[in-house]
């Protein structure tokens, strides 16, 4: 690369370095070749053991497995009632399913600010974005930083709205001691194979409505039920089965679910070897006045997905692409989470115009997100930062 010409020597690292990465081990393997050599592959017993162990991990009442977290999204909008003529509001800074979600059903997407240090959506955007015609809010807990939930579950109950919490980066957070799906009317989760546990691809929603509980069953294979008390038609025959409604095909295999359960026997331990890279990266970057790094709120005891860091353009001579660039050729292959959702082509064909939110377009232009993964050594860290002190000092006004 052409950043090489202009650092001289060799890179900092040898062999590239993603900015996220599963990990796999022999038990999770074994968990999956077990389903594999089982009866069941499609939504059986493992998936329906899983949810089970969702609900310890979330603290939910119910948990529904989903084939992936843009169809946990989807369903917990249907099951909202979002419907043709409604407005959601949202927040930019996120991955474009927070948003799509609420396409998929015929509303609208209004899309609220969010606050410059915690990069988490902003209460206070989200009342002024109110109308007559707003149904519910989808709160995303970027980086894996719970939202500012008591203010949000406030303003939705003085304008009964529906919350529905992405938490597809926050697997293991705790907002005020209470685990993260247990508290909106809808939780969603994904397990990519960059989030903090995977089933390769996957994801769940948490409720503690029973009702909609039901609902979102259905929804995840064709709207059909086998519960006679669902059934327009009834009957006890052991064959039948009803469409009561319309739904999807969003069921999860067995054989991921194996391999989720294995991965959520790990958690703990993943999270505690990201806390403490996250730890190192503060020490090592307090010191660093170019860079300005995400506030932590106090309600938040965060399982951080994602670690985020944001250029001071007043004390850097080069663009956010130049600083991408220059890591690259370190070898330290870093992220930008994320494009607003509103910049996106389709959007603009949907007559989203540029400047709708100051603070999201601002993070876009100078943030980046730098490898933060389990198992990651001691020397991979290192050499993140000692990469990163190195652009720095080159580019240091």
């Amino acid at each position: 690369m052409e950043q090489l010409a202009i650092f001289g020597g060799e890179p900092v690292r040898k062999t590239p370095i993603s900015y996220g990465h599963q990990y796999i081990d022999d038990a999770d393997i074994e968990a999956v070749a077990n389903v594999l050599r089982s009866d069941a592959l499609t939504c059986g017993p493992k998936v329906t053991e899983l949810e089970k162990r969702l609900c310890e991990v979330t603290g939910a009442n119910y948990v529904v497995m989903v084939s992936n977290g843009t169809a946990a999204l989807h369903l917990a909008a249907m099951a909202a009632g979002i419907t043709k003529g409604d407005e959601v509001i949202v927040t930019p800074l996120t991955f474009a399913a927070s948003a799509n979600c609420i396409l998929y059903c015929g509303g609208t997407p209004v899309f609220a600010d969010v606050k410059r240090d915690t990069y988490n959506i902003d209460p206070e955007s989200i009342r002024s974005h109110i109308t007559e015609k707003t149904k519910a809010v989808v709160a995303v807990d970027f980086t894996g930083q719970a939202v500012e939930l008591d203010e949000i579950r406030q303003i939705c109950k003085e304008h009964n709205l529906m919350l529905i919490e992405d938490a597809a980066h926050a697997i293991g957070t705790q907002y005020k001691n209470k685990k993260v799906g247990s508290i909106a009317d809808f939780t969603t989760f994904s397990f990519h194979p960059v989030k903090t546990v995977t089933a390769g691809e996957g994801g769940a929603i948490a409720t503690n409505d029973e009702k909609l509980y039901h609902r979102l069953l259905r929804l995840r294979s064709h709207g059909i039920t086998r519960n006679p008390d669902e059934m327009v038609h009834p009957t006890d025959a052991m064959w039948y089965n009803e469409q009561v409604e319309l739904g999807y095909n969003y069921r999860m295999t067995d054989f991921q679910a194996a391999l989720l359960l294995s991965q959520l026997d790990k958690l703990d331990r993943f999270i505690e070897r990201r806390t403490q890279i996250v730890k190192r990266y503060n020490e090592a970057f307090a010191e660093c006045p170019e860079l300005v790094l995400q506030r932590e709120i106090p309600e938040s005891k965060t399982a951080r997905h994602l670690y985020v860091i944001q250029l001071n353009p007043e004390l850097l001579t080069c663009t956010r692409r130049e600083f991408f660039d220059a890591l690259y050729a370190e070898n330290v292959h870093v992220q930008v989470h994320y494009l607003p959702v509103y910049w996106h082509s389709y959007y603009e064909k949907l007559g989203y115009p540029k400047g709708l939110c100051p603070n999201a377009e601002y993070l876009y232009e100078h943030v980046m997100s730098i490898p933060l993964f389990y198992s990651m050594t001691d020397e991979d860290v290192e050499s993140v930062i000692t990469a990163i002190k190195k652009v720095l000092a080159y580019y240091r006004r």
